[in-house]
């Protein structure tokens, strides 16, 4: 079917600039010598999951417990769940775990280790755990230099498989020099908090590392044994305004009609609210705000400098950024656009499948999603 006959808002998905997405990945951690761990919170498709583990271990990163089980019902037995684990959660690791599922959880707690250790016993499972890192103050985790990072340690004993961290600022960097910062001390924090654990006798196989902005900038990853990531199959508006992706290269876009117009105010009104887009606005804090996202053609140019500046639950509001008029006559109502996404992961979330392109304009697949916690 070509744009212009399927039912709106639709998730679309260039396959070709997801491979070249896929490829650049690949192509950076070969020359840095570390296999990929891709996460796949973004994809949440098993059709893109494969295409994304080739070459590479066979391992990926989850951030709910509902992938994780999706991913072991589709043959995969490698599985890190990388959001910090709570007791309540710990019957259904049980259950993948029986089922010779290596599912891998983290924590960055004493009373979890402990808690950890007590429902192996009971439930007569081995509940395998990386601590949680914080090498850059964004989240969760344990400094690396903290004594409590060898408190949680002799608490897990044989269950610690090693140290997890995410550079989350990386995400708020102002320039590609400063990501390739980031990256260093996200490596570096890893590798002496893996030190730290080995010199004091506890094994430490794994120094998980991971964010799309610093795998691609990481000029030397030595120490460290994988790194995760999940945004750099797709890209959106966040990386292209960090640089670490150009607009063209956005694997992922909304297709929506125009339904109507506002002349007073020039607005344009289309079908995909905040509902298709989700209500991310990661690029406000950017250099350039680009609203709920940038609007394109059919086959996915820029047009000029609208973008959608405002969502309701079902209404996007398409306006020109700049002082020139919009052109209502150029979209009359039945007008298709394509909207390009703030934030891959939250606007992939809103839809049940992607519509796959490949270039053009002609739907070459529908490749279903999962989701869930």
């Amino acid at each position: 079917m070509r744009l212009d006959q399927i039912q709106t808002p639709a998730l679309l998905l260039d396959r070709g600039r997801l491979d070249q997405n896929l490829a650049r990945m690949a192509t950076q951690l070969g020359r840095l010598g570390v296999p990929l761990r891709p996460h796949v919170k973004t994809a949440k498709s098993h059709p893109v999951v494969q295409r994304a583990l080739a070459g590479q271990p066979g391992g990926v990163t989850v951030s709910t417990l509902a992938e994780a089980e999706s991913c072991a019902e589709a043959g995969i037995r490698d599985i890190l769940y990388a959001v910090g684990i709570e007791p309540g959660k710990l019957d259904r690791v049980a259950v993948l775990r029986r089922s010779g599922v290596e599912l891998v959880v983290i924590l960055d707690s004493v009373e979890m280790a402990r808690r950890l250790l007590d429902e192996a016993k009971a439930l007569g499972v081995e509940f395998p755990a990386l601590i949680e890192l914080d090498t850059d103050g964004h989240r969760a985790g344990v400094p690396p230099a903290s004594p409590l990072l060898l408190e949680i340690a002799g608490a897990l004993g044989s269950q610690l498989r090693g140290v997890m961290t995410h550079a989350g600022e990386s995400y708020l960097a102002k320039s590609t020099e400063a990501i390739r910062e980031i990256a260093e001390v996200e490596r570096a924090g890893a590798v002496r908090a893996a030190e730290r654990l080995r010199a004091a006798g506890h094994s430490c196989e794994v120094v998980s590392v991971g964010s799309t902005p610093t795998a691609l900038f990481a000029a030397n990853l030595t120490g460290v044994t994988e790194v995760r990531a999940g945004v750099h199959m797709f890209m959106d508006l966040v990386m292209a305004g960090l640089g670490v992706c150009r607009v063209d290269e956005i694997a992922l876009s909304v297709l929506t009609t125009v339904i109507g117009h506002q002349r007073e105010k020039g607005w344009l009104l289309t079908d995909a609210g905040w509902m298709a887009l989700s209500r991310d606005r990661g690029t406000a804090a950017q250099r350039v705000d680009q609203g709920y996202g940038v609007v394109c053609d059919l086959n996915g140019a820029p047009i000029g400098d609208l973008i959608v500046s405002g969502a309701n639950q079902e209404h996007g509001i398409v306006s020109s950024r700049g002082q020139n008029a919009l052109e209502l006559a150029r979209f009359p109502v039945g007008t298709r656009l394509r909207i390009l996404p703030n934030h891959a992961c939250a606007t992939a979330a809103q839809h049940a499948a992607y519509q796959v392109i490949d270039g053009g304009t002609e739907v070459i697949e529908a490749w279903p999603r999962f989701g869930g916690w």
